[in-house]
Formats: C-alpha cells, sequence, structure tokens
C-alpha cells in the first residue's frame, strides 16, 4: 500500500468531521428532528460524518459569508448525493461560490430565501431551480434551510438539505 492510498477521503479530514456534527446538531436544534433517521445522537464523530456522506437525503453548507457580497457565502459540506446531483467532485464543490449552484436567473431569489432562512434560524419547505456542471436544470421541492452553530452556539454558516428534485427541459 501507498501513503496515498492510506488518506482518508475529504469529508473524513478533522475539519469535515467537525462540520458533520454542526451540521447534525444543528438540524435538530432546528427543526427537533434528526437529519439523518436512525443514526444515534450518540454515534461517534467518525461514524456520524460516514453516515451523513452516504446519506440519501442531499445535504450541503456554506460559510455564511454574506448572500449579496461578492463572492458571497462558500460551500463548506456535500454530501455524496449532492456531488453526484451537481455532477461535481469533492474538490470541485467545496470552496465553490454557492450561487454557483443556481443559474444567474435564479440567484437573487436563492439569496432571499438564504437571507430569510438566516432571520429565522430555519426555513422549510423551500423550493428553486438549480443548475449542475453540465448546465442541466434541476427543480428542488420541500429543502429545509437552516443555521449552522458553532460550539458555544454562535452562527457559522448555514445549510440545506432535500430529497425531492427532478431534471427541468432546457440547459445545456
Amino acid at each position: 500500500m501507498t501513503a496515498e492510498s492510506l488518506e482518508s477521503p475529504p469529508w473524513l479530514a478533522p475539519d469535515a468531521i467537525a462540520l458533520a456534527g454542526r451540521l447534525v446538531s444543528s438540524h435538530q436544534q432546528a427543526f427537533a428532528a434528526p437529519l439523518i433517521a436512525g443514526l444515534a445522537a450518540d454515534a461517534s464523530p467518525q461514524l456520524m460524518a460516514q453516515e451523513l456522506f452516504a446519506a440519501e437525503v442531499v445535504v450541503l453548507a456554506h460559510d455564511g459569508a454574506e448572500p449579496a457580497a461578492d463572492p458571497g457565502p462558500r460551500l463548506t459540506y456535500a454530501n455524496r448525493a449532492a456531488l453526484r446531483l451537481w455532477q461535481r467532485s469533492w474538490a470541485a464543490m467545496v470552496g465553490m461560490p454557492s450561487r454557483l449552484t443556481a443559474e444567474p436567473a435564479e440567484r437573487a431569489s436563492r439569496s432571499q430565501a438564504l437571507v430569510e432562512a438566516q432571520a429565522q434560524h430555519a426555513l422549510t419547505g423551500y423550493r428553486g431551480i438549480r443548475i449542475d456542471s453540465q448546465g442541466r436544470r434541476f427543480q428542488i421541492d420541500g429543502a429545509r434551510l437552516w443555521t449552522l452553530r458553532d460550539s458555544s452556539g454562535q452562527p457559522c454558516g448555514q445549510a440545506a438539505a432535500f430529497s425531492r428534485w427532478w431534471q427541468l427541459a432546457g440547459g445545456t
């Protein structure tokens, strides 16, 4: 085995494991419901990170920078379902301005939803049009948006999760 083959995947890096814990605990706090059904609240941080990455629900997070600023929030997390949907690798998606998940015509409404979710700390039933790395458009529906909180309870980003989406005509 080479040293390269022994490296952990990026979603199991220490920072990503800590972020996975914040995603799960902040969701529980925001909605009084688990982000992943069946995941024990006392699961080890690594197991929690593995289960979140492998979950069928699409989960994304960004750093919470001002939505109207340039470049705005940058993605800090995308699970496997999100990477597949946007057709991007972890390296291509994490760090990308989150506004790029939507086509230009949809960015204002997306930004408004983020501002609303930030003010309320949680929002359910969000729907919007997004675009993958190949220019294909898709509708998301029933998304939950919530504020991520650090260990002292301070806001440190936002997250979204959804299970319903479908491809739309149009796009490249």
